[in-house]
């Protein structure tokens, strides 16, 4: 017998409606880590212009920085909350493997049947999530959408280690996401380069750790590798991304990379040639490496300093961990 499915209802665009942000209680400033790795607080600011750090205490976990950063969201953005449909959290350092931190959130957050699930897609986790978000919008699955990118990566550093422990720090960064009657969220470009996997990587995998065949996992990378790869390539694909949505630098008022290090961010405007007037973020330079968090921090912190405004058109961009990134083109709330 042939049947036929009633289809969603497409709906035209989606847009950012409100954004909010917790960082790490705890400011390290450099001269807290040189000791370990044998260095200067001269020698980390040239290399990553960071000058301190956020991280949280102990007893403050990833699902406190999330809640802290969701419930402001969802304050600012002025939704029901009976209309949220969906959270997507994107975290490398949720300390369970399962279940995920979006259901956990759900429930505290009074809608415990929503869609909820987590992204491991690191640094370039939060806008993987705006664009599954823009997704589920546009299709008619969810009416609003909360998107988190949240890290405690102070569990998982080694305070010995050169190649990544000093970039390090802990956050909580959270949009929400809702229907539009024009597009206010551009194409998503995204993708991995699966043959660099591990270029930025753990140290031991749990199992190793388990058998006593390795320590805890920490964070380490190949530091020149991931930055040639983040200039030459991630800058190809903004200028893709641009395409696609029928823009040029020109256009740009505000540019959010991931917050890596201080000379991927400047030399990203150097190859992409913007314009003197773009706003670029650099809140590396006070929190640090929150992977998945920097984007979503990056953007409250310009909106609140007022440097960024309501209608300036946005290029964020996130890469890192197996070399994924993702980006969109979207215009501030």
């Amino acid at each position: 017998m042939a049947v036929s499915l009633q289809p969603k209802p497409i709906v035209p665009g989606s847009q950012v409606l409100a954004y909010g942000a917790a960082r790490g209680d705890l400011v390290v400033p450099n001269d807290d880590l040189i000791e370990p790795i044998n260095s200067s607080d001269e020698w980390i600011q040239q290399r990553t212009g960071i000058i301190t750090r956020t991280r949280a205490s102990r007893d403050v976990g990833v699902k406190d920085l999330s809640l802290t950063a969701a419930r402001e969201a969802v304050e600012r953005s002025g939704i029901d909350i009976g209309t949220l449909d969906a959270i997507i959290v994107s975290t490398i350092s949720f300390p369970y493997p399962t279940p995920s931190l979006a259901t956990l959130l759900a429930g505290e957050l009074g809608r415990p049947d929503v869609i909820a699930y987590d992204i491991s897609a690191a640094c370039a986790g939060f806008a993987y999530g705006i664009g599954q978000a823009d997704a589920l919008i546009r299709t008619g699955a969810a009416r609003h959408v909360l998107v988190i990118g949240a890290e405690k990566l102070s569990d998982f550093v080694d305070p010995t280690d050169r190649s990544i422990s000093f970039l390090l720090g802990d956050g909580a960064g959270a949009a929400i996401v809702g229907p539009s009657d024009e597009p206010r969220i551009g194409p998503t470009v995204w993708g991995s380069d699966g043959d660099s996997w591990n270029t930025i990587r753990m140290t031991n995998s749990l199992v190793d750790y388990r058998d006593g065949d390795g320590g805890w996992p920490t964070l380490e990378q190949d530091g020149r590798t991931v930055f040639r790869w983040a200039v030459w390539h991630t800058a190809k694909k903004i200028r893709e991304m641009l395409e696609q949505s029928g823009l040029t630098v020109e256009d740009i008022d505000v540019f959010v990379p991931h917050q890596a290090n201080m000379r991927i961010v400047d030399e990203l405007a150097k190859q992409l040639k913007l314009p003197e007037s773009v706003v670029i973020a650099r809140d590396i330079a006070e929190t640090g490496n929150t992977s998945a968090a920097s984007i979503p921090l990056a953007t409250h912190r310009l909106l609140e300093e007022g440097t960024a405004k309501s209608g300036d058109v946005l290029v964020q961009f996130g890469f890192g961990a197996g070399l994924a990134y993702a980006g969109q083109v979207l215009i501030l709330p």
